[in-house]
């Protein structure tokens, strides 16, 4: 490192809180191990940011050209330049040994202006299908972290290591959670993410009421995260068959509900596959059909692919045969504790530390 400066990372996120969540917990890693912090993001990134421990945080202007609509194109543009150009006078500013990338196209001003001024860049991808953002820059970056060991659209010749996704730590705390014993009640806890959650409201519900056995059903407690306008529908559907359901739009006690759960059923988000392997709980994931290069699918792939999940597409996703398909899990107890087992061992639990070593060793070249 170069004598007499500070140790000051400039991470690099925004977009959703899938980006700046793991940014957190690796901002905070730094800051424990010495490291000064700063944030750039845009208006939209800096939401999600309430709390981020960094010294500074720098909102600057972004985009996404959307080239299918070639009028929105040069408004983009002057959002990225002018966005570059501030980046451009705070790496100058605050000299950072290092640039850390977490993607989402916020992230793009900072990084080329990383590159520009020939500070080392990291980055981390949570998907198992790089990013475009952060495909844009693996090919400059030092290292390209990833949270899957799949990494789809990896450039050749680019530095790849797979960390894992850091995970929270009321997350990890649940780790050594035992699961729950089966003798009584069968948890199923259902999420729906942020997005395209209409569809999970609709056909779970039907599943479970309409095609699970009445004695199966006696014994369920459903937690389902509900959207608002859906929840008379969804909470019709459970009492009508008298079957016990807690149904709210967001869990502040996640951890715990996801403790207690025997089988979960949601969307494939990086994040939500990670915490699922973390606390180690066999799943039902079903793929956001419309997400960039089909990424949730890749990501559920991680926890198949080693019998600790099954995956339903959305265009196989019939009340039916889904019904048929959690009446199979939650019949055959003992097929459930292998999977947990299975993905609680497919976990990486230390891709924080991981990904900290990997950036001291870049930031000291």
């Amino acid at each position: 490192m170069v004598e007499g400066r500070d140790k000051l990372v400039i991470i690099a996120a925004g977009g959703t809180g899938g980006h700046l969540f793991p940014a957190r917990a690796f901002a905070d890693e730094m800051r424990d191990r010495g490291w000064k912090v700063g944030l750039i993001s845009d208006k939209r990134g800096v939401k999600y940011a309430e709390g981020f421990p960094a010294e500074w945080m720098e909102q600057v202007q972004a985009a996404s050209p959307n080239f299918r609509k070639p009028w929105t194109v040069p408004g983009a543009a002057l959002k990225i330049n002018a966005g570059i150009s501030r980046a451009v006078t705070l790496i100058r500013e605050t000299q950072p040994l290092l640039v850390a990338g977490f993607g989402g196209y916020p992230a793009f001003p900072a990084l080329a202006a990383a590159r520009r001024q020939k500070v080392p860049i990291i980055i981390h991808e949570q998907n198992a299908v790089l990013g475009r953002v952060n495909r844009q820059f693996a090919k400059h970056a030092k290292l390209v972290a990833s949270g899957f060991d799949r990494l789809d659209r990896l450039p050749n010749w680019s530095a790849h290591m797979a960390v894992g996704n850091p995970v929270r730590a009321p997350i990890l705390a649940r780790r050594e959670d035992p699961y729950p014993s089966t003798d009584g009640k069968l948890t199923i806890l259902i999420t729906g993410g942020s997005q395209g959650s209409k569809i999970i409201g609709d056909i779970i519900p039907s599943a479970i009421a309409d095609h699970v056995p009445p004695p199966l059903q006696s014994r369920l407690k459903v937690i389902q995260q509900v959207r608002k306008e859906q929840y008379a529908f969804v909470d019709n559907m459970y009492r009508r068959m008298k079957i016990e359901a807690e149904l709210a739009p967001f869990f502040s006690d996640m951890p715990e509900k996801l403790s207690e759960a025997h089988l979960v059923i949601a969307r494939s988000g990086a994040g939500t596959v990670s915490e699922i392997a973390a606390v180690g709980r066999p799943s039902i994931l079903i793929p956001l059909a419309i997400a960039m290069d089909d990424h949730q699918a890749a990501n559920a792939e991680a926890l198949v692919d080693v019998g600790a999940a099954d995956m339903v597409l959305e265009s196989n996703l019939y009340p039916k045969l889904l019904g048929a398909l959690i009446t199979a899990r939650l019949q055959d107890t003992d097929d459930l504790r292998a999977r947990a087992a299975a993905a609680k061992a497919s976990a990486k639990i230390n891709a924080t530390r991981d990904l900290a070593d990997m950036a001291e060793r870049v930031a000291e070249l």
